[in-house]
């Protein structure tokens, strides 16, 4: 098993592939490629490090004996070398890698934009993605967090997320629809629901909470207005069975909706002369027009649902008829609305109402007139509109007189700023002695102030402060402490109501009632709720009586709340964060609107809302709007896959996590996060990168303008004692070179690049040559200096001011457009836990312990280590490391090598010689380092016309896994039989596109490359028309040479098995010593007399250890080993033959 899938990992795995293992390879990423698919340009020689690497990606992705696993990560390591156990935790990726074909139509209607963390922030992606345009496995994937805090909070569990992003897109239908799909009123609760969802809200710990409510206002408010042609949600195949619903408040509403979905007949009977329960009689209409209510219960009628009004549960409607007329099930939401006795002196007189009644009066039409001073007693909901009702009735003076203190009251905060801006008086903190009144009418109060509310042990008892008594006068006195339900319908089935024996007795979660068939749920259950309480209520009851009438369980396999560790928490640097106020709800003029009945707040512009939905955080990443799903042809979505623990048995492991860029932030001095234009190393790679977020314009992030001076600073996060640093990452000398060269060929204009450093370190092959030609060819500034700081210009150019030291101590200033931060390597995130997991030691810095004696292995034995993980390393340090951990690895294993592999079968190949020529053409735009110079629909068209050309395209990486796998199918479809890619060097590339003609049954040497980005773009980057031209008569010879090509056979011949090691030193014998413990034969060479090279002049390495130890412990095993013969005082005379059959003639010692 190899754990990490980066140019280490992939290197390591196609060698142990491809020398007789099987080989699972795990990358926590949903693609392999790790941080070289990044990179612009490798150093020192310039390469395009995607097309460096892309065969690798293509190999690994199509080798049968490596089984990549993505989005997984180690948990646990159990056994012994050549025996081990390991368990995985796999993230799903809710995508079938097997059936997507990576068109990306998913991604284009994914509503949810978020920073790229590909693009080190600098772009954007969707939630469903494709970590790059060529990554392996090429299936997109979608990212989820958990459940956002707004859906978890929501009792129906409305996706709160999911409509808000589609309408910060535009698809207001398509909100509506999601909308609709857990909540049966949504123009209702856009109005007034209590949004317990703003509550939890994480935008509200930036500035305020997203204004869900009104979203979800305008969703539906925009939706309706076509109410006639809406895509309803589809109905089931009727069912025989019959259902009966008492109420039609929204728990009613709501139940008889999901039952009619699922195929049911259902009738709802309602007592009240019109349907929709405190919806329709409860609220004002100031506040919830009725025409919304009625729509809405329209749209619940055309799903098949009957409402029979004027029929109430009593004397002549009872339970046991709805049974005898043929009801398979009955559920009871009758709301609760009776008003509640406080039990006041003087509460029986004429003018002391209750709010409830009241309300329902005026909304069933009854004219009312109310005059004088008006008293109401309560502080919620109710309260509010009740005093706000008697204002808009004629009343002189309206106060709201309750218990609470003002940040106590249960009446939502919007409610209590309306009431007062109409000119309501609150007084909070007082209760209501007696009511007092002259010839049986009330005309007058006395009220006391309150000591407390609670008692000891929490129970509402509220005590009051003697002598505290005031009186005042009042015309109408309305109560509006509390509701219940009306129960007398039960009066005769005792087993219905709970022991208080004033609510329905029902289980809490599946609403079913000790009478068998009868379910209970709604403000009877509970006791006054919400109506997003109640909806949630009814859906829960129906499900339960969906379950009972089939004959299942009411619990098993069920979900009643979201899990609290399945809830996003706030994840966020509020400060990072960029502030954006709310947009302000409209209101009606105050004065104006409290003297009718007309709505008093107005909803969102579709170009508010789409502000206002813009704030949201997308805190569970993926929103589950569905969309996807809608778009996928191929059916590879799937939202329920879950995540998975895998356990493998396995001989061995190699570990190349990789590494992490250190977090610029930290060094708050340099300004990176504060200033927009100073960047990291790794994002300014993505702004030279073809695939990266400007598409390889040198560009600058504050303003999209070109930068005409840049700055690198080096040994950001290196050699650093203070930040727990004190290592030298090797890479960041060597990359700033490379980046300001690139830099000078990407700008169009002159470029001044200025590197500044303490000491340049460029110990690799030519890389001291790399140095000196970027100072004295490219012209590249080196200043030797200690930096100070980083601050923007103050004339609002976005510059920058670099306050440094230079070598003779003179304090010094210069100003750049753009300051890129050298940041150095350390340990991946992971490390930790995979060391935990693994049971192997890191060293002080995060970095896995090695022996010096032992590289590659680590503290557990049959554990290797390589790339980064082990220590920093360049690009082809990490390749080595990579091959040294797969050759322990394989001695290892070795008598298992073999056994498990699969042999990769060929078609026959077809024969072509009586064919006429039949070329295709395949031109790569390789993102821009062609296609930004080369006119590529030019050179395809002109290929077009080419003579025995019969199909030409572009792709814009040819080399990339689905479109290699284009190449395949194309030459199935046009019957081709000689092939032609244009691209980069065939170097690395052909022998990738040659396997693909062995795939499709042709010859692989009947192929021919053109290398159109070396020959052409790069070195005619300054004119295009050129360089198209160019490229034009390149693919053109390509394509008359390859008219000529013949298949060429291949043959087959014996392999010697035996290898030959020249030189036995260190290197030598430790080579020597892998291929035998492999199981082969080794002659190791040495022109001294003994063995031991370098190694016999060393005393001591840096860590302490004794070299001469070393010395005596590979020469012993040399020696002793029965597949190693050493020849000594030797030397090369000859060598003739080719690769598995050399011939090499050796003297030693006066012998040959």
């Amino acid at each position: 098993m190899v754990v990490g899938g980066g140019i280490s990992g992939m290197q390591s795995a196609l060698d142990l592939a491809e020398t007789g293992f099987k080989v699972y390879l795990v990358e926590k990423q949903p693609a392999i490629g790790g941080t070289m698919a990044m990179l612009d340009k490798t150093f020192p020689t310039n390469d395009c490090a995607m097309c460096t690497m892309s065969p690798k990606l293509v190999d690994t992705g199509r080798h049968l004996n490596i089984e990549i696993i993505t989005g997984a990560q180690v948990r646990r390591l159990t056994g012994e070398p050549g025996n081990f156990r390991v368990r995985l935790a796999k993230k799903a990726r809710h995508i079938d890698i097997d059936k997507c074909t990576g068109c990306g139509d998913c991604a284009q209607t994914c509503p949810v934009e978020l920073p790229n963390s590909f693009d080190a922030g600098l772009g954007k992606r969707k939630a469903t993605y494709k970590l790059y345009p060529q990554a392996t496995p090429s299936a997109f994937a979608i990212e989820k967090k958990g459940v956002p805090p707004c859906r978890a909070a929501c009792p129906a569990g409305v996706n709160a997320q999911g409509y808000i992003q589609l309408i910060h897109t535009g698809r207001i239908l398509e909100a509506w629809q999601l909308i609709y799909r857990d909540n049966p009123l949504p123009a209702i609760c856009g109005r007034v629901c209590t949004h317990p969802c703003q509550e939890k809200c994480h935008r509200g710990k930036i500035e305020a909470p997203v204004n869900i409510r009104h979203l979800k206002r305008l969703a539906a408010d925009t939706a309706y207005e076509n109410a006639e042609t809406l895509p309803l949600p589809d109905v089931a195949e009727p069912k025989e069975e019959k259902i009966a619903v008492i109420g039609s408040g929204p728990a009613g509403l709501a139940a008889a909706r999901q039952l009619a979905l699922k195929g049911y007949r259902v009738t709802i009977f309602e007592a009240l002369p019109v349907a929709g329960g405190m919806l329709r009689v409860g609220i004002p209409e100031y506040r919830l027009p009725k025409q919304w209510v009625e729509l809405e219960i329209g749209l619940i009628q055309k799903l098949g649902v009957e409402i029979k009004t004027g029929a109430p549960l009593g004397p002549e409607l009872t339970i046991e008829d709805l049974f005898n007329r043929g009801y398979r099930a009955v559920l009871l939401s009758t709301g609760a609305h009776k008003g509640v006795q406080p039990g006041i002196e003087g509460e029986e007189l004429a003018g002391v109402e209750h709010a409830a009644p009241l309300l329902r009066r005026v909304n069933l039409g009854e004219k009312i007139e109310l005059k004088g001073e008006i008293a109401v007693i309560g502080g919620g909901n109710v309260a509010m509109d009740a005093a706000r009702t008697a204002l808009r009735l004629g009343a002189g003076r309206v106060e709201i007189i309750c218990l609470e203190k003002e940040n106590e009251m249960p009446a939502a905060k919007e409610e209590i700023i309306a009431a007062r801006a109409e000119g309501i008086i609150i007084t909070t903190g007082r209760g209501i002695k007696a009511i007092c009144g002259q010839n049986g009418r009330v005309n007058g109060m006395v009220t006391i102030a309150v000591r407390s509310l609670f008692d000891s042990e929490g129970r509402f008892r509220p005590t009051y402060e003697p002598g505290t008594e005031t009186e005042a006068a009042a015309d109408h006195v309305i109560l509006a402490v509390g509701q219940t339900p009306d129960l007398s319908f039960a009066a005769g089935n005792p087993d219905l109501l709970d022991v208080s024996g004033r609510r329905l007795a029902a289980d809490p979660l599946t609403f079913a009632t000790p009478v068998p068939g009868v379910f209970a749920c709604g403000d009877a259950v509970t006791g006054p709720r919400t109506i997003i309480d109640a909806i949630a209520a009814g859906k829960s009851a129906a499900e339960s009586i969906d379950r009972y009438l089939q004959g299942a369980s009411l619990t098993e396999g069920r979900q009643f709340s979201v899990p609290e560790e399945n809830i996003v928490p706030f994840q966020l640097d509020a400060k990072a964060v960029t502030n954006q106020e709310p947009v302000p709800v409209r209101h009606a003029d105050p004065q104006a609107r409290s003297k009718d009945f007309q709505e008093d707040t107005f909803g969102y512009t579709p170009a508010e809302a789409k502000a206002e939905a813009g704030r949201c955080l997308n805190c569970g990443v993926c929103s589950e709007c569905l969309e996807c799903v809608k778009k996928c042809l191929a059916g590879a979505i799937d939202h329920n896959m879950s995540d998975e623990e895998i356990e493998l048995d396995v001989g061995a492991l190699i570990l190349s996590p990789g590494f992490t860029p250190f977090d610029a932030a930290k060094l708050e001095y340099y300004g990176f996060g504060k200033y927009p234009n100073v960047l990291t190393s790794i994002q300014f790679e993505r702004i030279l990168s073809a695939s990266g977020p400007y598409q390889g314009h040198l560009i600058r992030p504050s303003d999209g303008r070109e930068p005409r001076k840049i700055a690198w600073i080096q040994c950001a996060g290196s050699r650093n004692e203070k930040e727990g640093k004190g290592y030298c990452s090797g890479v960041c000398c060597m990359y700033a070179i490379k980046q300001s060269i690139i830099a000078k060929e990407h700008s169009k204009e002159p470029l001044d690049t200025a590197i500044f450093f303490m000491d340049m370190r460029t110990h690799g092959k030519d890389f001291e040559k790399y140095y000196r030609r970027a100072r004295d060819e490219h012209g590249v500034r080196f200043v030797r200096s200690r930096i100070h700081s980083v601050e923007e210009t103050d004339d609002g150019s976005g510059n920058l001011q670099i306050r440094y030291v230079d070598e003779e101590g003179n304090t010094c200033r210069d100003q750049f457009d753009l300051v890129v931060l050298s940041v150095g390597l350390q340990p991946a995130e992971e490390t930790g836990a995979l060391a935990a997991a693994t049971g192997i030691e890191l060293d002080e810095y995060g970095f896995c312990r090695q022996n010096e004696f032992a590289p590659g292995c680590t503290s557990r034995p049959g554990v290797f280590v390589s790339g980064a993980f082990g220590e920093p390393r360049d690009i082809p340090e990490t390749v080595v490391a990579a091959s040294a951990a797969a050759a322990h690895a394989s001695s290892l294993l070795s008598e298992a090598r073999g056994t498990l592999v699969k042999e990769k079968e060929y078609p026959p190949e077809r024969d072509v010689s009586r064919e006429k020529p039949r070329v295709g053409v395949f031109v790569c735009n390789c993102g821009i380092n062609i296609g930004g110079v080369i006119n590529i629909p030019s050179v395809v068209e002109h290929v077009k016309t080419l003579k025995n050309v019969v199909h030409a395209e572009d792709f814009l990486f040819t080399c990339s896994q689905d479109n290699v796998q284009r190449i395949k199918e194309r030459i199935d479809e046009h019957q081709l039989n000689r092939v032609v890619v244009a691209s980069c060097t065939p170097r690395t590339h052909a022998p990738l596109f040659q396997s693909v003609l062995r795939e499709a049954g042709l010859n692989p040497y009947l192929y021919e490359q053109a290398n159109i980005r070396e020959h052409s773009s790069w070195v005619h980057r300054d004119t295009p028309q050129k360089a198209t031209d160019k490229a034009k008569q390149l693919v053109e010879m390509a394509v008359a040479k390859a008219r000529l090509l013949k298949p060429v056979a291949i043959s087959h011949f014996a392999i010697d098995h035996r290898a030959l090691v020249i030189g036995g030193g260190a290197a030598g014998m430790s080579t020597a010593l892998s291929l035998a413990g492999q199981g082969f034969e080794v002659y190791l060479v040495e022109k001294e007399n003994e063995l031991g090279g370098n190694l016999k002049h060393l005393r001591y390495t840096l860590g302490g250890l004794n070299p001469r130890q070393l010395l005596a412990e590979l020469v012993a095993l040399v020696e002793r080993h029965p597949l190693v013969h050493v020849f000594t005082g030797a030397e090369i005379m000859e060598t003739s033959g080719h690769a598995g059959n050399f011939r090499t003639v050796v003297q030693s010692n006066g012998k040959t």
